[in-house]
């Protein structure tokens, strides 16, 4: 099972699409499993079909989703944008600011970094440098 990360905190996974991985996508695929070596600009003709990305991330020290998420946002990609694999709670909010809507944990990893952490996070807007650099 896993759990899924939104700024509300913790919840189960509502999203009832099937994820298909980026070497077997077709005209049908509405749901795609990205790793981090993909190249977003391959899917820049499906992104308007497609309700849900899913971004892996093999290593919370490997930092190459961030840049595919912000990519895919670039692109104009307005779908579910989901980081999945090992991201943790200290990570949520560059998540967030790449362009992720939800993180995807085990919930092995959830009895390890309980929702608090990760809802601390939540005001990811807020929580940047420039900004208690101008409150401070």
């Amino acid at each position: 099972m896993s759990v899924i990360v939104t700024d509300t905190g913790f919840q189960a996974d509502d999203f009832t699409g099937e994820f298909v991985a980026f070497s077997d996508v077709n005209d049908a695929t509405d749901a795609i499993d990205l790793g981090p070596d993909a190249d977003p600009h391959d899917l820049a003709d499906r992104l308007p079909a497609l309700q849900m990305i899913r971004v892996d991330f093999p290593s919370f020290a490997d930092g190459r989703g961030f840049t595919i998420a912000r990519q895919l946002r670039l692109m104009g990609y307005r779908g579910r944008l989901r980081a999945t694999g090992h991201v943790i709670s200290d990570q949520y909010t560059m998540a967030r600011r790449s362009g992720f809507d939800e993180v995807e944990i085990s919930d092995d990893q959830a009895a390890r970094q309980p929702e608090t952490e990760w809802t601390f996070r939540a005001n990811w807007h807020s929580h940047d440098y420039q900004t208690r650099l101008r409150a401070g």
